[in-house]
């Protein structure tokens, strides 16, 4: 037989296209549309609907970057179309190619009340099924005109991620505004012909079923009327029957197909607008599940459920009807979809407090799953963080945007730190926008990883970053795959369905440990300094606030400030965004972050000041507050005391070196820095040994080019390091204020750095201010260590890892920068070095035989989205500690991070809390937040080994219970009046309640 296959393909392409699709909507008459464009930033929808409105005719230019503008269409249904489906076609002048990233509208009623949302795959409103012919139709858009920022050339610098640059030039075409018949016999045989040509275009030629499905597509054409597709369209429909009711073969994978729509709660936008792209998909995901009674729609980030119930409490109305329901499906259990890598380990826990308890208390929901499809990354910490606070799944999709290794699984059991396990999947289908097209279930069942050990998936379906979620076309396609031969079977099915059964199927899944490293995005460690400064201060602020607001709550009577500490965590943790703490979002967005910090920080100084003020009581004696987790300078953790003279300062003695720079020596170290101002020796005296490689230079600056293949401001590439440039010119070098100050210009930039070794410490301190005017560079602080180790202690939350210093394998090679908290150690047996740091997350480490260099990344200057990142001044402050065992390397962390307080006071302040062991570590000190006074102490293991220890309380108990993150009692801790003896694993983390006596 002769083959027509590639004809009869084309063919179908073509008619469909050109002939069959138009016909869905056969009659249109126009609307007529007027405008008003609200003057700056958008109005309150009453304030919209009734402004006056001009005329705008189709085709006319609107929407100035990021503008408002409202649109009301007006028309008459003809009478001759009663008794038939009209749609109003609301083209606000899409790109169809480009679903998200661009203009959007939400829909009203003439009474306000939202319908739907408009996008460009989503362009219609339902006016009348059937209609009587002679109604009214009056309906008004808020129509936002959103720039495209990231276009079809992508990642070039654009000023129009920032108001104040992006010009009034407007930014769309108004392309249709139509009333029109929808003719859905012409529309579901487009779904047929969809389903099964795409479905065709992935089975092999040789097999039966290809054909099978050709030729019947074959006999639909040929049953087409092309000049009358709606009078012919059932008989059409009627030649592709029975190839869509032959049912899919009994080992066929099954996917759990999740209603999804992905937004980012700030990126190429900011917050308020994703407020509104909140409010318009969840209208969209609320109508189509009037429409559709087997489709479900998930949706994660309480705090986009906060915005809804805040900004569009209609929409929220309705969503809350539906959850009831049990179809839209709150998710994920955290506040926002965080960034993982960078969040402190309090700030990482209140993600799952403050979200889990939305749900909770919003819905009555126990989120079970914890959705992070498009973090970057996800840290060794998540499992015992998950489990902790009552969830048992894991999902994400982005390790397989990895550029090196593919990862080898797909359903697996994820160990984290301290051994906690949690079962994870991540989706074959390889986006978390799927359209469940041929193309896509196809490659889910061909990438599937465990075949032959499991068979099911799950994939998150529907646009996503207001392209409007799911579309009634995804639906229908999930109903034909339902049982189709040739396919996967598809279902929409709750996320926890899916889970419970992939659990039950397999359970013997392999174990990953250790952190789930992304092989991408690794520069969004460095980006937008401002922004990880503000978090990582914000975060320090917010627990010592805590911890002297308790402290002063039990003490005096303070007033302990609940809602303001509950609204600025959340602030924080909204700013905790993967788009947001990475520095991959517009200009608009960090400098509103930076703002935004100040402000928090402003507001957490004066609880703080308030909380010391109540607890240092009147008088004239000087007392010292320490807020860091261990004992300093005689002053205890989380309590004061008076002020003791530290060790004399005369005590350094500085001298010149021969051949230029000074000699540092405290007794403890003895440091050189030659004429350079670059540090050439830190001798360890107490140890006997050398802390700087041979020949080697440490707190050397240095620049590389930084211009990565793709996605500017998330990405470095490796081949950075082929070319850098060693900052050794000096311009200024001199010993001012008992430190060392050295002053260095290069292109267009300034730094100065103080280098400072304090009295009685093993720490060489240095304080380093950058005045940064460079375009797409890359600066490093190196510091080669005179160390052999294959292997570098990284802090992350509650604990730490190790990552190889040796590039053995390619899944070492590819971890060239990676992340640490507050400090990077190396260690020989019996004799270690920290590198420590108040605000700096991206690192990176090579080795020679006996050689170990870490660097920290301090700058980059990227163009894309923001052209001005992190342009003007910067300050840092790290220091060397050598002789640092890990517990050394925690101590030195916390202590650089929250620096001690001195108060005019009375007495000593003893702590509400006490660790009888160092390697435990408390991180946070609170009231109990549903407002009883309960005392709540979260602690963990901190040096990788096991602990037995004693929690001291210091004030009465009358009892104590174990706790999950959301402060409910587990199990009993203690008996009353006794102190809490506690037993922890490598890393463990505990959570306790004590109760209060009662007078």
């Amino acid at each position: 037989m002769h083959s027509d296959r590639a004809v009869t393909e084309a063919r179908l392409k073509r008619v469909l296209e050109e002939r069959i699709r138009p016909a869905v909507y056969p009659e249109s008459v126009p609307l007529e549309t007027g405008i008003w464009n609200a003057p700056g930033e958008p109005v309150p929808v009453a304030e919209g609907l009734a402004a006056p409105r001009g005329p705008i005719e189709v085709g006319a230019a609107w929407g100035p970057p990021w503008g408002t503008s409202w649109f009301t269409v007006r028309g008459t249904v003809p009478e001759a179309w009663a008794g038939r489906t009209v749609e109003a076609v609301l083209d606000l002048g899409f790109d169809e190619n480009m679903p998200g990233f661009q203009c959007e509208g939400l829909v009203y009623r003439p009474d306000g009340s939202p319908v739907k949302g408009l996008n460009p795959r989503n362009q219609w409103v339902r006016v009348g099924a059937p209609v009587a012919g002679g109604e009214e139709v009056v309906l008004h858009i808020e129509a936002a005109s959103n720039p495209v920022v990231l276009d079809y050339h992508p990642f070039v610098p654009t000023r129009l991620g920032d108001p104040a640059t992006a010009g009034s030039e407007p930014q769309y075409r108004l392309a249709r505004m139509d009333l029109a018949v929808f003719d859905q016999a012409v529309w579901e045989l487009v779904q047929d012909l969809e389903v099964l040509g795409e479905l065709m275009a992935e089975l092999s030629p040789d097999t039966p079923r290809r054909w099978e499905i050709l030729r019947a597509v074959e006999r639909a054409l040929d049953a087409v009327d092309l000049q009358d597709v709606g009078g012919t369209a059932a008989r059409a429909r009627e030649q592709l029957a029975e190839v869509l009711a032959s049912p899919a073969h009994a080992s066929a994978h099954r996917i759990s197909a999740v209603g999804h729509a992905h937004i980012d709660s700030a990126w190429l936008w900011p917050l308020r607008e994703t407020v509104r792209k909140v409010a318009r998909t969840t209208a969209n995901m609320t109508a189509l599940l009037e429409d559709e009674p087997d489709f479900v729609y998930a949706m994660s980030q309480a705090q986009q459920f906060a915005w809804l119930k805040e900004h569009r409490p209609e929409v929220y109305a309705r969503v809350k009807k539906a959850v009831a329901q049990g179809r839209f499906i709150p998710v994920g259990g955290m506040w926002v979809e965080s960034d993982t890598n960078m969040p402190g380990s309090e700030a990482l826990a209140r993600q799952f407090v403050h979200g889990k308890r939305f749900f909770l208390e919003e819905f009555g929901i126990e989120t079970e799953e914890v959705w992070l499809p498009d973090t970057f990354g996800y840290s060794a910490a998540l499992p015992q963080l998950v489990k902790q606070a009552g969830a048992k799944w894991f999902l994400t999709q982005k390790i397989s945007w990895s550029q090196t290794n593919a990862f080898p699984h797909h359903t697996f059991w994820w160990e984290g730190l301290d051994g906690t396990r949690v079962f994870t999947h991540f989706p074959p289908i390889d986006t978390y926008n799927a359209q469940l097209s041929g193309k896509e279930v196809a490659h889910a069942v061909r990438n599937f990883r465990e075949k032959g050990s499991a068979g099911r998936s799950l994939a998150p379906t529907g646009w996503g970053d207001g392209g409007g979620g799911t579309t009634r076309e995804m639906v229908a396609r999930a109903k034909r795959l339902a049982d189709l031969e040739g396919s996967a079977t598809i279902v929409f099915e709750r996320p926890s369905a899916f889970f419970e059964k992939a659990r039950e199927e397999y359970g013997h899944a392999p174990v990953w440990m250790g952190e789930l490293y992304l092989e991408l995005h690794r520069a969004t460690l460095t980006s937008q300094a401002r922004t990880k400064q503000g978090n990582r201060r914000a975060e320090h602020l917010l627990c010592e606030a805590e911890l002297w607001a308790a402290t002063a709550a039990v003490r005096t009577g303070f007033r302990y400030p609940y809602e303001g500490l509950d609204r600025l965590w959340k602030t924080v943790l909204l700013h905790q965004f993967h788009d947001i703490l990475p520095g991959s979002s517009i200009a608009w967005v960090h400098r509103e972050a930076e703002r935004t910090y100040a402000r928090v920080a402003e507001e957490l100084e004066g609880i703080v000041a308030q909380a010391l003020t109540a607890l240092a009581g009147d008088g004239d004696a000087e007392l010292v507050f320490n807020a860091a987790p261990h004992r300093r300078a005689g002053v205890p953790a989380g309590g004061a005391a008076p002020a003791r003279p530290g060790p004399d300062d005369a005590a350094v003695h500085s001298a010149p070196r021969e051949g230029g720079g000074f000699v540092l020596d405290n007794g403890l170290l003895r440091v050189g820095i030659d004429g350079h101002g670059l540090v050439v020796s830190v001798y360890d005296l107490v140890a006997d040994r050398e802390t700087v490689a041979p020949g080697e230079a440490a707190n050397l600056l240095q620049l590389h080019p930084d211009f990565p293949n793709m996605w500017d401001a998330w990405d470095v590439d490796h081949f950075y390091r082929n070319t850098v440039t060693d900052l050794r010119d000096v311009r200024e070098l001199a010993w001012v204020d008992g430190s060392v100050r050295v002053v260095r210009v290069f292109g267009s930039s300034r730094v100065e750095q103080r280098l400072t070794l304090p009295a009685g410490e093993r720490r060489l301190e240095i304080d380093t201010e950058v005045d940064w005017h460079e375009t797409e560079k890359f600066l490093k602080a190196a510091f080669p260590l005179d160390l052999r180790s294959d292997r570098i202690a990284a802090e992350t939350q509650f604990g730490h890892l190790h990552r190889p210093t040796h590039t053995n394998t390619s899944w070492d090679a590819a971890k060239f920068e990676a992340c640490q908290h507050r400090f990077v150690q190396v260690e020989e047996p019996g004799w270690g070095t920290a590198l420590v740091n108040d605000a700096t997350y991206g690192y990176d480490v090579t080795r020679t035989a006996h050689t170990t260099t870490v660097r920290l990344s301090l700058l980059r200057a990227p163009r894309f989205p923001d052209p001005h990142t992190d342009q003007g001044r910067h300050r840092f402050r790290y220091a060397l500690v050598p002789g640092a065992a890990v517990g050394d390397a925690v101590r030195e962390g916390y202590r650089i991070n929250l620096p001690e307080r001195r108060v005019p006071g009375a007495a000593a302040v003893a702590p509400l809390v006490s660790v009888a062991d160092d390697a435990v570590v408390v991180t946070a000190v609170k009231l109990a937040d549903d407002g009883s006074g309960d005392v709540v102490v979260r602690l963990y293991e901190s040096r990788g080994g096991r602990a037995r220890t004693r929690l001291t309380a210091g004030f009465p108990l009358s009892g104590a219970v174990f706790c999950d993150l959301l402060e409910r009692p587990t199990g009993p801790a203690a008996p009353e009046g006794a102190d809490c003896p506690l037993v922890l694993g490598p890393f463990e983390i505990v959570t306790l309640r004590l109760y209060r006596t009662t007078e």
